[in-house]
């Protein structure tokens, strides 16, 4: 009895033992591993159908493996490669967000910009004739420094719009005055009296006012685009650091070495791993957020009263009323420049004939507001204003895509480990690679940024050493952050960023008086809205017809007295 008893415990152990070795070799099968090998485009020579011995391996556990040395190596660039890409795909709303939406409101800028001068130079042509002619490269000469301003130049707004109107008063003064002749000292006198005098109203305070504000938020706003695109551009071409490239190899493909190609890592698991190899990103946060919100301030002037396409639309009506102040207050300003700047000499051979200008009066036409010229490419401004109210719906778009790019730096880790293509997701905590084998990761989650990853248990991150490109970055929005906010304020900035360039201060100020409301408190008087009736052009029009004969009666003056010279 005792010898049969025996006999079936000897039969049952063996079986058990045939069994478990045969359940063992099934596990040691590097087959699924092969497979999954090839479908990355590797080649499957020397890869071994079975776990061998891990002694040779560097990064993965050294326990029986299904990975040589150089499948090692292999997976090891293929993590690396991965990662970048990932990064560079995540950030790619961001990047694609500053890029399209520069290009969009650049061009728009660019095209009021030539519109504006077109419709200038069609109108005084129409309205002045051979008068403006004669004297067009005055606003030829404004707004090409407009354009250089907004490109970038190193343009003293204040500056040059106080040149344009000392010119056009020095040439006007001649006109009204033409039985004298002035000497270039005394047209510089004249100059000098352009504020004292006020010679044209006004227009040309507020217009100082509204093109300064307008410029300086649309060129800032653009500027920072443009800022916003280069950083997100360039951060997110990550080079990962040597610890980097280790942990996300144990992460991504350690799995494959232990024979388990389709666990995915643990969601936790993963982000200690982003956050280690992001670290420097994740520091760049705190200033990309002002940035952001620096950027969303001035979207709100380019909705406002003083944005740009109601200044430079309405410019040339504006300047005609200016110049239609100079005549009526003629006689005054003269009389008052002469007290000053002492009285001129007589033109030499000088005729007149006081009536035969009167002759003449049917020969000219006063500007009718509803010819107003089209644009240059030969459609009516209402194109433009429908352009406009386009890009206004653009700047809230804008608006919107910059609230949502705010903390993107810190939270691109968990959004590349939200990717179910990455991770096993935050539902599967069991059944997930943690690093050593498939179970939940039970290390704390890192901190955002450089300095909180001391005690990473995945990357190590030497915390005494910040990104030096990185840090390139934050100063660089820590600048443009510093020109917005003075955008903001009205404040001129200059973009030429130069060694010299530390006290912030730029082209000028943009404020009258040195006082800078941080609000429009005039804007109902001095930017109206651009209304399809334009009544404020019609105005202005009637004020330019009863004005009108004055300068047309001077200047057939002075080509009278040219003819008899």
């Amino acid at each position: 009895m005792p010898s049969r008893i025996g006999a079936l415990l000897f039969f049952f152990t063996g079986l058990l033992l045939s069994l478990s070795v045969e359940a063992d070799v099934k596990a040691r099968s590097c087959s699924e591993v092969r497979q999954a090998y090839s479908a990355k485009g590797f080649s499957l020579v020397n890869i071994p159908y079975q776990e061998i011995a891990g002694e040779h391996l560097r990064i993965c556990p050294q326990e029986y493996t299904c990975c040589t040395t150089e499948m090692e190596d292999k997976l090891s660039q293929q993590s690396k490669l991965e990662f970048e890409n990932l990064v560079e795909e995540t950030s790619h709303f961001v990047r694609t967000t500053f890029v399209s939406r520069h290009k969009k409101f650049d061009e728009f800028f660019r095209e009021l910009l030539e519109n504006a001068e077109k419709s200038l130079n069609d109108m005084f042509v129409r309205t002045y004739g051979m008068l403006y002619m004669q004297n067009s490269e005055v606003f030829q000469d404004l707004f090409t420094e407009l354009k250089r301003y907004y490109t970038g130049g190193n343009v003293n707004l204040e500056e040059m719009l106080n040149d344009f109107w000392a010119r056009l008063l020095e040439r006007m003064f001649q006109l009204i005055n033409p039985q004298y002749h002035f000497s270039e000292d005394y047209l510089e006198c004249v100059s000098k009296y352009t504020d004292q005098l006020k010679p044209f109203g006004d227009v040309p305070r507020k217009l100082k006012i509204q093109v300064t504000r307008a410029f300086i938020a649309a060129r800032t706003f653009v500027q920072g685009l443009t800022v916003g695109r280069e950083v997100a551009n360039r951060v997110s071409k990550v080079s990962p650091t040597p610890g980097c490239i280790r942990a996300l190899m144990k992460m991504l493909y350690c799995p494959y070495c232990r024979g388990l190609p389709t666990v995915k890592p643990c969601n936790n698991y993963c982000l200690n791993v982003m956050k280690g190899c992001l670290a420097n990103q994740a520091d760049l946060d705190t200033e990309w957020n002002l940035f952001i919100d620096a950027m969303l301030l001035v979207a709100e002037r380019l909705e406002g009263p003083f944005n740009i396409e109601s200044v430079m639309d309405p410019i040339d009506v504006k300047i005609s009323e200016a110049i239609m102040n100079m005549q009526e207050n003629s006689m005054q300003v003269s009389a008052k420049v002469f007290q000053g700047c002492g009285q001129p000499k007589p033109a030499p051979a000088l005729r007149s004939s006081r009536s035969a200008p009167e002759n003449f009066n049917t020969r000219f036409r006063p500007y009718n507001p509803e010819e107003r010229p089209t644009t240059a490419a030969g459609t009516s401004l209402d194109r433009l204003r429908t352009i406009w109210k386009t890009m206004q719906h653009s700047v809230t778009d804008i608006k919107e895509k910059l609230k949502l790019s705010k903390k993107f730096w810190s939270a691109l880790p968990y959004t590349i480990c939200k990717d179910e293509r990455v991770t096993a997701g935050t539902s599967n905590e069991e059944e997930c690679w943690n690093g050593h084998s498939k179970s939940r990761y039970l290390p704390e989650i890192m901190n955002d940024g450089l300095t909180n990853q001391i005690n990473n248990p995945e990357v190590d991150v030497d915390i005494t050493r910040p990104d030096t490109f990185i840090r390139q970055q934050i100063m660089a929005l820590r600048v443009m952050t510093n020109k917005l906010k003075n955008a903001y304020n009205g404040n001129d900035v200059n973009f030429q960023d130069t060694s010299d360039e530390t006290s912030g201060s730029g082209s000028g100020s943009g404020c009258m008086d040195d006082i800078c409301p941080t609000e429009f408190d005039f804007v109902t008087t001095e930017a109206p809205p651009v209304d399809s009736d334009r009544r404020e052009v019609d105005s202005s029009a009637h004020k330019l017809s009863h004005s009108l004969l004055t300068w047309s009666i001077l200047f057939l003056v002075v080509s009278l007295q040219r003819q008899w010279r």
